[in-house]
């Protein structure tokens, strides 16, 4: 054995360990989702499944009407990651196409937002939102996220290596800027697209803080909210379970679109990084 062979298989087994270690606790979630409250206490735990899994889904689903927090998450996080994209595309167009005045200046005004933390946004935030009598509705739980720093940037560096003679060429065929952005480097572009949509989907289903803030009514809430409104009182132990349950569902959206986008995500950020 070849110390090159020797050096990929060390390589290799810390891998597999780290997989192992980072996929435990999901591993875990599904099997604790899946026996009853007497089993999910059992020392040591269970690490084989049960069969009370679509029991506690029921239990789950009459509780805090899980139906209706999903499709409250779904609905924000594809809006959301949409406009994003289709902002993002149009900004970083007009930053790498056009010349105006301040664009240097603009361009690191949206850099700087990168840098404030949320507590130091969510209270003009929601000052904002009050003022447009959109508390406790789906304008204040999509709007504040429609504009993207992170797909500017990813879309600009983009852009930027296209090379100068592709506008050209296509406005000596007589394709406006539009007509150029549409049926150029839209297509082009596919890839990190995609990388933006899972990443924005990811990011818009985990919100809890911001949904918490401005949601007053169940109808309003998240699958994140549901899943803490699972959780019993401090005196009561919590039916894990049931918690978990919940949880696998909440998991399954993130998981199919990453899954359907892998290849697509893979090679955005790929590119990205190879810039």
């Amino acid at each position: 054995m070849t110390r090159k062979t020797r050096h990929e298989i060390f390589i290799h087994a810390i891998l597999i360990l780290l997989v192992i270690i980072l996929a435990f606790p999901v591993f875990f979630a599904l099997v604790t989702s899946t026996l009853s409250l007497q089993e999910s206490y059992q020392y040591p735990p269970k690490l084989l499944p049960g069969n009370q899994f679509m029991n506690n889904l029921k239990e789950a689903w009459e509780r805090v009407n899980i139906g209706r927090l999903f499709f409250n998450s779904t609905l924000i996080s594809v809006v959301v990651a949409i406009v994003k994209t289709i902002l993002a595309l149009l900004a970083a167009f007009a930053y790498t196409h056009f010349k105006f005045r301040g664009q240097g200046l603009l361009f690191s005004m949206c850099m700087i937002t990168q840098m404030l933390p949320l507590p130091v946004r969510i209270i003009p935030t929601y000052q904002l939102m009050a003022s447009f009598n959109w508390i406790n509705s789906y304008y204040a739980l999509m709007v504040p996220f429609f504009a993207s720093t992170t797909g500017l940037l990813l879309f600009r560096q983009f852009y930027m290596t296209v090379p100068a003679d592709l506008p050209d060429a296509a406005r000596v065929d007589g394709a406006g800027p539009m007509r150029y952005f549409w049926q150029i480097l839209i297509p082009i572009s596919k890839t990190n697209i995609a990388a933006l949509f899972v990443i924005e989907f990811i990011f818009m289903w985990s919100q809890y803080l911001w949904p918490l803030i401005v949601t007053t009514t169940s109808e309003m809430r998240v699958i994140q909210i549901g899943i803490k409104m699972l959780l019993a009182s401090e005196q009561i132990a919590p039916e894990w379970n049931i918690i978990m349950a919940a949880t696998v569902i909440a998991m399954l959206p993130p998981l199919i679109v990453l899954l359907v986008l892998r290849k697509s995500f893979v090679e955005g950020i790929a590119m990205q990084t190879a810039k």
